[in-house]
C-alpha cells in the first residue's frame, strides 16, 4: 500500500470515528441509550465473582492515571535513546496530551453522571466519555504503530495487535464491570480516541512526506 492510499484512509477513519462519537453523544444526550446500557451492564456484572473483582480492579488501575504516565515516559525514552525517533516522539506526546484534553474537556461540556445501579469501585468526576477508554485507546494503538515496523516476523506483529486489542477492550469492560461507566462511555472514549490518534497520524504521515521531498 502506498503512502497516498494510506494517508486516505487515515483521514477517512479520522472522520467516521468523529461521526461516531458524535452519533453516541446525541444518544447520551437525548437519553436514548439507557436501555442499551442498563443492558450490558446487566450482563457484564452478572459474571460478578470475588476473583473477577479483583482482576477486573488491577486492569482499570492499570488504565489509570500513573500507569498511563509511566508506561508514556518510558515510551518516551525508548523512542529518544534507543530508536532514535524524534519526529515519532513528537507523535505519541501529542496522541497522548491531546486525547487527556480531549476527554477532560468533554466530561465537562456533557456533565453526565456516572452509573448508580451496582457500584464496585468509587471514582469521581464526570462519566462520558470514558478517560480510561479514551487513554487505553490511544496509548495501545499508537505503540502499535510506533513499533510495528520493528517487528521482522509476522506473527510478532500480530502478537503485537493482539496484546493491544485485549488491553484496550479489557480495561473498557473492567469500568463497566465495576459500575463506574456506561457502556456508551465507553464507546464513545473509544471513537474519540480513534478520531485524534488517526487525525495525528495523518498530519504526521503528511509531514513526512514533505520532509522526504
Amino acid at each position: 500500500m502506498n503512502l497516498k492510499k494510506q494517508l486516505t484512509k487515515a483521514f477517512v477513519l479520522s472522520w467516521l470515528s468523529l461521526l461516531g462519537f458524535g452519533v453516541m453523544a446525541l444518544l447520551v444526550e437525548r437519553n436514548q441509550i439507557i436501555h442499551f446500557d442498563s443492558r450490558i451492564i446487566s450482563y457484564i456484572q452478572g459474571f460478578e465473582e470475588p476473583f473477577l473483582t479483583t482482576i477486573m480492579k488491577s486492569l482499570s488501575y492499570i488504565g489509570g492515571t500513573i500507569p498511563v504516565i509511566v508506561l508514556s515516559l518510558l515510551t518516551i525514552i525508548f523512542l529518544y535513546t534507543v530508536l532514535k525517533h524524534r519526529s515519532e516522539l513528537i507523535l505519541f506526546i501529542a496522541v497522548i496530551i491531546g486525547s487527556n484534553l480531549l476527554f477532560v474537556s468533554l466530561k465537562l461540556l456533557f456533565h453526565r453522571a456516572r452509573p448508580d445501579l451496582h457500584r464496585l469501585a468509587e471514582a469521581t468526576n464526570y462519566s462520558f466519555p470514558s478517560g480510561h477508554a479514551t487513554m487505553a485507546f490511544a496509548l495501545y494503538s499508537s505503540l502499535t504503530f510506533l513499533f510495528w515496523r520493528h517487528i521482522a516476523k509476522r506473527t510478532g506483529r500480530v502478537m503485537l495487535i493482539i496484546f493491544a486489542a485485549f488491553m484496550i477492550l479489557a480495561i473498557g469492560i473492567s469500568r463497566i464491570y465495576l459500575g463506574v461507566h456506561y457502556p456508551s462511555d465507553i464507546i464513545a472514549g473509544y471513537f474519540i480516541s480513534c478520531f485524534w490518534l488517526t487525525l495525528s497520524i495523518w498530519i504526521f504521515q503528511r509531514y513526512q512526506e514533505r520532509k522526504n521531498k
